[in-house]
This record gives C-alpha cells, structure tokens and sequence, in this order.
C-alpha cells in the first residue's frame, strides 16, 4: 500500500520515547526505526516529521482530506492538503489536571510536562520536588527526577495500592507489567523516596512561586480531609491520568463513548475500526492504557487495512495482546480513580480555568443562579475552556464539576462539549487566508 506518515513529532516515538536525537533512538524502538528508514528509502512511505494535522474532512466521493501545519518556523511545510482513502489516527492524549489551590503558581507543572522536560531537554525543572496524583504514571516520573539528582520529597498516590488485589486475574496476563512496578519500588528505595497512599495536595502555598504545600488523607469515601502542617518543596508535579486527544476524530463524527475512567474515547471494533467507513484509530484515543497497547493497537490497524483476514495468525495474537492489556488497563483505572470528593478541596477563588481565570465560584453561580446544568451552558456563560488551551487544561474537571453540581455523573455530552474543537492545533494565519489555485471551467475563464 501506499503510506503517508505525517508526524507532529520532529522523530518517530511520540510523547512516550521523545528521542531528541538520532543517537537516542535504541533497544526495542531501533527495529521500528531501521524499517521505517529502509520503507522510506524504497518509496513504500512518505515521511513527514514535524507535520501538526489540523483539520480532518471528508469530501463527496468519501475521499479523507487533511490539512496540515509545521510544528515550527524550521521545519518545511507541507506541499499542500493531503488526500487519502483511509485514514488512521493515532492522536495520543495529555495530562489530566485538577485544579487545586495555589495550582497556577509558577512551580506547578503537570507530571507529564516534567518528564518531558526531563526526556526531551535533559532539564530538572526543580531541586526539592513532589509528585503527586494518582496512578502508575506517577512512578516513572519520580525515579526519572531522582535519578537526574532532584530532591524527591515524596510520591503522595490518592489511592491505595491494595486495590490492586482485587484485579489481580487482569494483571497476571502482562507480567512485564508487575517487572516494570517492582523496579520502579526498588528504584523509590533505593533514592529514599518515601510514598504516601491515599494522600493528596490540598493546596499549595507561594507569593511569586511554589515554597510549600498541605497534603489531605483521602478517605474511602473518596473525600479529601485536610491535615496539619506544611511540606516545603520548590516543585509539583501533578498527574491525573491522562485525557485522549479526540479532536481529529470528533471531526469526522466517530462514535464515541465514556471509559471506565471516565474520558470520552473513540468507540472501535476488534479490528481498530469506527463507525466512519475508512476511519481507524489507535492509542490512546481509544482508551488510555500505555505504549504497549498503543503499539499493539497500530500495528492491527494496519494490518486490518491492509487487508489481513481475521484468522490469521499474526491478527490473532495482536487481538489476544490488545484483549490482555485492555483487561489491564480498565483495572488500572479502577484502582486508581479520580477521587470522587476532589471538589471540596476547592475554594471560591481558586481558578478553574487558568486561560480565562474563572474561578471555581463563577461555575457554581452558573449552576446555581442562571441554570447552567451542563459543561456547553457553563462554557458559554463563563467562558472556561475558551482561552488558549482550548479545554485541554480545564476541560475534564469543568464536565466533572457541572455533573457533580447537578448531582449526576458526567455524560458523553458533557465530555465532548470540552473536546470537540474546529482547529485541532494553533494555525498560523497564513495557513487560514491561503487559498487554493483558481481553475479553469470549460469555457476557459477562470473560476
């Protein structure tokens, strides 16, 4: 088949490997680069690196159209809109967030942004840190902190280790998964960094940028109980989870539906495929589970498009693989929720969008006072989500927190209205104003 690969990243690997340089690419990923390479050399693909997909359309004749940006001023742009009869989408996802007093203070970065820092910039954004939040994610951030020389304070996990114990038929499939936990236990031991179940940040203290925070127990109930003292830090790093990029794929109007963590994924079959003929997607997009699945995932997608049957051996075994860590994600989830009491951390003032600096105060009075009872009413009487981020930041707690004042849990409508965007990155003006070569009709004028 005929490939095009357009990648928002500079090299192959994505938000997980982040290799900065050629040198960088090794072990396990080294094979996928040497046959990307060598398609490459045979014309079997065109690469493009550094390539931002911005808008996605489907034309008369069903053909997908894609519109696309360089990520930079360095990189070449794109000979022009991209057209293609099937399409696979690999968007990944971002931080999750919630806000939390204090949480704009400079200081305060998401768990994501540290390791990135850390994997694409050999930066520590911090001497004396503390990781905090909820899930696995949490683990590979703090031993990569120690590990560069910062001060890790703690790892403060909102929830108990031991509900693992009652998932534990959905981890005994992927036992690289218990490898992986039981080095980073060690790698925690051996920086002395201590970890706190069931503790959370209840606020974070600072004048121009974090001194300090105050941790809450997080009670059964999901309810976070504030507690004396005060732990003196210069960095946080928060992580949540993550929130799949759904941008692209809500613009082709796949179906969708709400995951066991409560995100809003695309809804695929057990060959990667949506409701849209030609569409597939993998990673993330489909529900948040790691790098292994999210290779899993596209390497069935592909060849599910390239035509593979469904009994062949090779189709078989991606599909028990995608089963297994499916299974091991949606344990993940339910042993790592998002407390359900997060909102009673939150004060009057604390900012609920940070773009737009709406405060947690204005969403209740929304609520409260003129009927907002769902995130698109909220959005449009307070403007959260319509700042710079676009939702990406605020948009998972505002659907939450509107839900949770309405006393209901958070709906499909309520997570779309924060993912669905009609540009799915920044685009320079240029990009917008440019307009296409005129044609010729038939009577040779031009038109």
């Amino acid at each position: 088949m005929s490939v095009l690969l357009l990648d928002a990243g500079e090299r192959p690997g994505g938000q997980y490997w982040r290799h900065v340089a050629d040198a960088d690419v090794h072990g396990r990923f080294a094979g996928w680069w040497r046959r990307l390479r060598a398609l490459e050399a045979a014309g079997r693909i065109d690469y493009r690196p550094g390539q931002q997909v911005w808008l996605v359309t489907r034309e008369d004749d069903d053909r997908l159209r894609l519109e696309a940006t360089p990520v930079h001023d360095g990189v070449q742009p794109p000979p022009g809109p991209f057209e293609a009869r099937s399409l696979v989408l690999c968007p990944g996802g971002a931080d999750r967030q919630l806000p939390v007093p204090g949480w704009t203070l400079p200081g305060v970065v998401a768990a994501g942004g540290a390791q990135a820092l850390l994997k694409g910039h050999r930066t520590v954004a911090g001497r004396r840190v503390l990781v905090a939040g909820t899930g696995p994610f949490l683990l590979p951030v703090a031993t990569g902190l120690a590990r560069a020389g910062a001060r890790v304070v703690g790892v403060w996990e909102a929830n108990s280790p031991l509900r693992w114990a009652r998932h534990a038929r959905a981890v005994l499939p992927v036992p690289g998964k218990l490898a992986e936990a039981a080095g980073y236990a060690a790698a925690l031991a051996r920086h002395r960094v201590p970890y706190r179940p069931r503790t959370a940040v209840a606020e974070i203290l600072g004048t121009d940028r974090v001194r300090a925070v105050r941790r809450a127990v997080v009670g059964r109930d999901g309810v976070p109980r504030a507690v004396p003292g005060e732990v003196e830090v210069d960095l946080v790093a928060l992580g949540w989870g993550f929130t799949p990029a759904l941008e692209l794929p809500l613009q082709l109007g796949v179906a969708t539906r709400v995951d066991v963590d409560g995100s809003l994924v695309v809804a695929v079959d057990d060959g990667q495929r949506t409701d849209v003929p030609g569409v597939l997607v993998a990673g993330e997009a489909t529900g948040v589970g790691g790098a292994a699945l999210s290779l899993a995932e596209g390497r069935l997608a592909g060849l599910v498009l390239a035509g593979a049957g469904q009994d062949e051996p090779g189709v078989r075994r991606l599909r028990a693989t995608v089963r297994a860590h499916r299974a091991f994600a949606v344990a993940m989830h339910r042993a790592h929720p998002v407390p359900a009491g997060w909102h009673r951390w939150l004060t009057d003032d604390t900012l609920l969008c940070r773009c737009e600096e709406v405060p947690h105060a204005a969403v209740r009075a929304a609520h409260a006072e003129l009927g907002a009872t769902d995130a698109r009413t909220v959005k449009m009487l307070t403007r959260v989500g319509m700042g710079w981020c676009q939702g990406r930041v605020c948009g998972f707690a505002t659907a939450c927190l509107t839900a949770a004042l309405d006393g209901r849990p958070p709906g499909e409508g309520d997570l779309r209205a924060t993912a669905a965007r009609p540009l799915a990155v920044p685009v320079p003006l240029a990009e917008l104003a440019r307009v296409q070569e005129p044609a010729e009709d038939p009577d040779g004028q031009a038109s």
